[in-house]
């Protein structure tokens, strides 16, 4: 079974930084489409970058350009997302995912999540 865990998690002022990890374990990460999502209390969950399977194409919402790097490490099975001015409102619960066969919908394994609190 395939399993993700978020970790770099936590509560940080607006204009500073954090970076997330997801830790992928019981598949084949080097071969996934990998991304992450967030939620925020109230709203849908939303897509905030996506990152394919050799790292040669890139994906950003826009409410992030510029201000996120997704990376992955496929020899240490990690993807990451470096938060750079992080505001407010992106805070959220972060969750990675991971998608074997991009010819169907959906993402096929998802982490627990992990809580990033931006205060102002």
């Amino acid at each position: 079974q395939v399993q993700l865990v978020e970790s770099g998690g936590g509560l940080v002022q607006a204009g500073g930084s954090l970076r997330l990890s997801c830790t992928t374990s019981g598949g084949t990460f080097s071969t996934y489409y990998m991304a992450w999502f967030r939620q925020a209390p109230g709203k849908e969950r939303e897509v905030v970058a996506t990152i394919n399977a050799i790292a040669s194409t890139t994906y950003y919402a826009d409410s992030v350009k510029g201000r996120f790097a997704i990376s992955r490490d496929n020899a240490k099975n990690t993807l990451y997302l470096q938060m750079n001015s992080l505001k407010p409102e992106d805070t959220a619960v972060y969750y990675c995912a991971a998608d074997r066969d991009t010819r169907k919908p959906g993402y096929d394994f998802w982490g627990q999540g992990t809580q990033v609190t931006v205060s102002s």
